[in-house]
């Protein structure tokens, strides 16, 4: 028995980056033996087990065969003979497929540390054509490394195309999309993951709401960037440099979606697209069964950023409304969350990176003073109702007209 440690601990560790998990791969055991060792047996697919004090994962070396569609279709073998070599190269990248001894030493059969060290991500073996949920994996770590230099081997995004063009793609579950478009969302260059699903048409059958926005003209006198597809790339990198979370993220991503499907013959204006995207976006929410948080803010900026950036010019009354329809009062971190998404937008555009956006800082203020006013202490007066309601309104709008909106100029 003799156990590596392999992946992503041994890539991170080449890298200079701390890694969160560490994995091991044991070759020449079974899992009575592991068992016998005081290992604890976890997973269902294939034999896993947790160390008895580390509680570290270790895996048995194993071999795949495809054997159906789809990245679940696979035969697994993990017999006591299958060697650390054949083990690595049914991994995905090189980078990935590096193996260190308990001593520190590097056994690299797929030369994975000259692919780090020249910033190439690319694939063991052909079995990557085997499991299309690869293709997301390479979009995921170009976002990831994408600061490091790293791109995408040619015959590797080869590859991903032909994956793209069997149609195995519409294999993957919707959880497993889910959960690459979210962790690619979380990486330091989300907007890299799009482009590189782009590249190899894969981002047509997996995300088309998003894919259909390339090509599709706006207002170069607000868009100088011109290109609907572009702007959201743009949106995207600005809302990593506001350090937003990763639904916010996701709302960046949509807000335009009702853009790519305005009539031809009324482009490059876009009347109502914020409505008109709702129903899109709530279709691709529940395709991809997204959490409940990220659908609802997806919605909430698609359908009000406009509103947001005219701000400063809404009457009170207006200002009031937009926030009753985001329900800032009892969710102000979610609001929080809309404003970000909409100054990324606001600045998502060529030449516009460093603009002002004041109509943050007002709304944040808006916010504010209308809080102050107590709805309890209206009920202790008697109010009730329908008129609690309107003197609720009435104090807000009051408190919204005391801003001064010059000092945000």
């Amino acid at each position: 028995m003799q156990r590596y440690l392999v992946g992503g601990a041994v890539r991170d560790q080449l890298l200079g980056i701390k890694s969160k998990d560490r994995d091991w791969v044991v070759v020449g055991s079974t899992p009575e033996e592991m068992l016998a060792k005081g290992y604890q047996q976890v997973g269902a697919d294939f034999p896993v087990f947790l160390h008895p004090e580390t509680k570290e994962e270790h895996a048995l070396a194993r071999t795949e065969r495809k054997s159906g569609r789809g990245y679940t279709g696979f035969i697994c073998d993990f017999a006591p003979d299958i060697t650390l070599e054949e083990d690595l190269k049914r991994r995905d990248l090189t980078i990935n497929a590096i193996a260190m001894t308990e001593s520190g030493e590097l056994v690299d059969p797929y030369h994975g540390a000259v692919d780090l060290k020249n910033g190439i991500l690319r694939h063991v073996s052909e079995a990557f054509e085997e499991d299309p949920l690869r293709v997301l994996r390479v979009a995921r770590f170009a976002a990831r490394f994408h600061h490091l230099g790293f791109q995408v081997a040619e015959e590797t995004r080869n590859l991903m195309s032909a994956i793209a063009a069997s149609g195995e793609l519409e294999s993957l579950t919707a959880e497993r999309v889910w959960q690459e478009t979210q962790r690619a969302l979380g990486e330091k260059a989300p907007w890299i993951f799009i482009r590189v699903l782009r590249d190899c048409r894969a981002l047509c059958p997996l995300l088309p709401e998003i894919d259909r926005l390339f090509g599709v003209p706006q207002v170069e006198k607000y868009h100088p960037e011109v290109d609907t597809g572009i702007h959201v790339l743009l949106c995207l990198e600005q809302a990593v440099k506001l350090e937003t979370d990763t639904d916010t993220r996701f709302a960046v991503l949509c807000h335009d979606v009702g853009k790519g499907l305005t009539p031809e013959d009324v482009l490059p204006q876009h009347i109502n697209h914020e409505k008109a995207g709702l129903p899109a976006i709530k279709q691709l929410c529940e395709r991809l069964k997204t959490p409940k948080s990220a659908k609802e803010l997806a919605l909430l900026v698609a359908e009000f950023h406009t509103h947001c950036h005219k701000a400063l010019e809404l009457r009170p009354g207006s200002v009031v409304k937009l926030l009753d329809r985001c329900d800032a009062w009892r969710r102000p971190e979610r609001f929080e969350n809309f404003l970000l998404a909409c100054e990324a937008d606001a600045r998502g555009r060529t030449g516009l990176e460093s603009c002002p956006y004041p109509q943050v800082q007002f709304l944040r203020e808006a916010l504010v003073v209308c809080r102050e006013i107590s709805p309890k202490e209206l009920v202790a007066k008697g109010f009730q109702g329908t008129k609690l309601r309107q003197q609720l309104d009435r104090l807000r709008i009051e408190a919204v007209k005391q801003i001064d909106r010059q000092s945000f100029a």
